[in-house]
């Protein structure tokens, strides 16, 4: 896993011009694509809980909302859960960002990456590193949100909702190339989620 520690905010990103694109898949059908479009109902669910997080920080901007009440809701989504298992975001351990990671890590991923003589493994190999980076954003924003309540300063609040902006931006994109890229495959080497 690439260390992003010391890496500027605004450097982390995810070099959206070297990404491959997957190659097609002649043989799937519409029945495979929509099977593959299951990916993208799975993401909705994250970028709704992205859109709770964005609620809280302009009530907190227009001065409706503690800072407390961001820790709160950050640790409790499940995108947080779900991007656990490459490391800790504010000590807690959760089960639905693993198993989602788990499950394109361990399944998923490899079994795309072999697919049709290993023709998807570059596509796979760059959204392995975009998980890296989402994750050194996810870590970046725990951290904002304990900044913040601990002191609710402007400082401290442009540098949250700085980060969340950053956070929500790179998921979009990357979320957005992966079911793109791997929408067909999925389907037709998957058979669906």
């Amino acid at each position: 896993m690439t260390d992003f520690s010391s890496t500027p905010l605004k450097d982390l990103d995810l070099d959206e011009d070297s990404r491959p694109e997957a190659p097609p898949v002649p043989e799937a059908t519409d029945a495979h694509r929509r099977q593959g479009r299951q990916l993208a109902m799975i993401h909705r669910h994250y970028l709704m809980e992205m859109g709770q997080v964005g609620a809280v920080l302009a009530r907190i901007a227009a001065g409706d909302a503690p800072p407390e009440h961001l820790q709160r809701i950050v640790l409790s989504l499940e995108m947080a859960e779900n991007f656990r298992v490459f490391g800790s975001l504010c000590g807690r351990e959760c089960q639905m960002l693993k198993m989602h990671h788990d499950i394109e890590s361990a399944e998923m991923f490899p079994r795309i990456a072999a697919a049709g003589g290993g023709k998807f493994l570059e596509v796979v190999e760059k959204l392995k590193a975009e998980h890296e980076v989402v994750h050194e954003l996810i870590v970046r924003l725990g951290k904002a949100g304990e900044d913040l309540a601990a002191d609710p300063s402007d400082t401290n609040f442009a540098a949250a909702a700085e980060t969340f902006r950053k956070l929500e931006a790179v998921v979009r994109s990357h979320f957005r190339y992966e079911e793109t890229e791997l929408a067909e495959a999925i389907g037709y080497y998957l058979g669906g989620i």
